[in-house]
């Protein structure tokens, strides 16, 4: 459109989030993936944020991605699967039980 002029603004509202920080806790993660069975437990790299933003920024080994598994954020055509609910929740209790126990 001739003439059409578009203004964007705004700032960077999380800090980013090093993948650094969290390696200790991501080997347990994948520990015990490994005891239950997961094998496909892997680390990767997105954009957007969190909440894990702010508590690996203040030094608080923060995984994130833990919940369901699926696609499609925030589109029309996003979607979890529902077939791995279960072993999603198994993966964060025993995480948690293992933090539990090692502490």
């Amino acid at each position: 459109m001739a003439g059409a002029t578009i203004s964007v603004s705004g700032l960077i509202n999380r800090p980013p989030m090093h993948e650094s920080s969290s390696t200790a806790l991501y080997a347990v993660a994948q520990s015990v993936a490994q005891g239950i069975g997961i094998t496909d437990l892997q680390g990767i790299a997105v954009g957007g944020g969190s909440d894990g933003n702010f508590t690996a920024a203040i030094g608080v080994p923060t995984l994130d991605g833990l919940g369901a598994c699926g696609g499609g954020a925030h589109a029309d055509t996003e979607y979890i699967k529902v077939s791995k609910m279960g072993e999603r929740a198994a993966l964060a209790a025993a995480i948690t039980r293992a933090l539990i126990v090692a502490s």
